[in-house]
């Protein structure tokens, strides 16, 4: 803990003390999953009534995977401060990501949980774009004995043309797809383009659709549209190469995407860092860069030590390089 605590003190430059809610999201957009930690554990430590400093705990523990502790963090910034939509939106979020690692008994109350934080962050701020979405998602994918419902989904269809019309278009087309239309949520993916002037996110789900109808020339050209320089959102350059690599496509191009992503000085806390660096190690391994895969793992881990996947290809790889030797 403490040499974790030390690291963060010399690169942000400031006493732990000093730690406020741009610095802690500094760390979480750089992927320093193991400082943010450690920093923001002291401080909730010394601030116990800090519901920020919590909620980004909880957001830090989430991208390293740690379901039940992201819970309990989110827990303590949603009893601190019970009218923050956003505090209930990350608590629903982590219910959810709980709910995919545990058996069917459990998963179901946690949905009844996931439930009630998505349509409490609806509540208490009507305008929160990101939690109408996610009830979207939950009404769509969640059975009806817990709560789910096309119908419901399509209410928020409404709710979301009144605040940004191009999430709303989205929303049309994954129903359309629930619905197993792929001609009409390729319209609506294609109104979502052009509802939001062409911005990336839209290009990027139009890429997800061609890759899902298996229209992989269409799917590449979506994802240039997606990762040109000029929309300047690096956070997309690791999804567009998880549907490269998804798609056994082009490998050297996801290669390309990765590491502008990693020069980037605008990486992004929904495109963990260390992660990339992981992406980048596998491609690099299956292309026969064995030194340069290793280094790509030691990135991922220097930012999140307990990070199993990279940590397990470091292994295969020590091991492959023994076997050989013993040969």
């Amino acid at each position: 803990m403490f040499s974790r605590i030390l690291a963060f003190i010399l690169i942000a430059g400031l006493p732990l003390c000093a730690l406020d809610g741009p610095a802690a999201q500094r760390l979480l957009n750089q992927g320093r999953v193991d400082q943010a930690i450690g920093a923001l554990t002291d401080q909730v430590r010394n601030q116990p009534n800090n519901a920020e400093a919590h909620n980004l705990l909880c957001r830090v523990y989430l991208m390293a995977g740690k379901w039940d502790r992201a819970i309990s963090a989110c827990e303590r910034a949603v009893n601190l401060d019970p009218g923050n939509s956003q505090y209930h939106l990350w608590l629903g979020r982590s219910y959810g990501q709980k709910a995919e690692h545990v058996n069917a008994l459990a998963a179901a109350h946690a949905a009844g949980q996931v439930r009630d934080e998505f349509e409490t962050a609806v509540r208490l701020n009507p305008k929160n774009v990101e939690a109408h979405d996610d009830l979207a998602d939950f009404y769509l994918e969640a059975p009806w004995v817990v709560g789910g419902g096309e119908k419901k989904a399509e209410a928020q269809v409404q709710e979301l043309q009144k605040l940004e019309p191009a999430q709303a278009d989205l929303l049309r087309a994954r129903i359309a797809m629930k619905k197993k239309d792929s001609a009409e949520a390729e319209v609506q993916t294609k109104q979502a383009i052009h509802d939001s002037g062409g911005a990336a996110g839209p290009w990027l789900s139009l890429a997800r659709l061609y890759r899902g109808m298996g229209r992989f020339d269409e799917m590449e050209d979506a994802i240039e549209r997606a990762t040109a320089p000029s929309l300047n959102r690096p956070d997309v350059l690791t999804s567009a190469a998880q549907i490269l690599i998804e798609s056994n496509r082009d490998p050297n191009r996801a290669i390309q995407l990765l590491q502008r992503y990693l020069s980037s000085p605008n990486t992004s806390e929904d495109a963990p860092v260390f992660k990339a660096h992981y992406l980048l190690g596998t491609l690099l391994e299956q292309q026969g860069h064995q030194e340069q895969a290793i280094a790509q793992y030691q990135a991922a881990l220097d930012l999140a030590a307990e990070f199993a996947p990279a940590r397990t290809a470091l292994e295969r790889i020590g091991s492959r390089a023994r076997n050989e030797g013993v040969r």
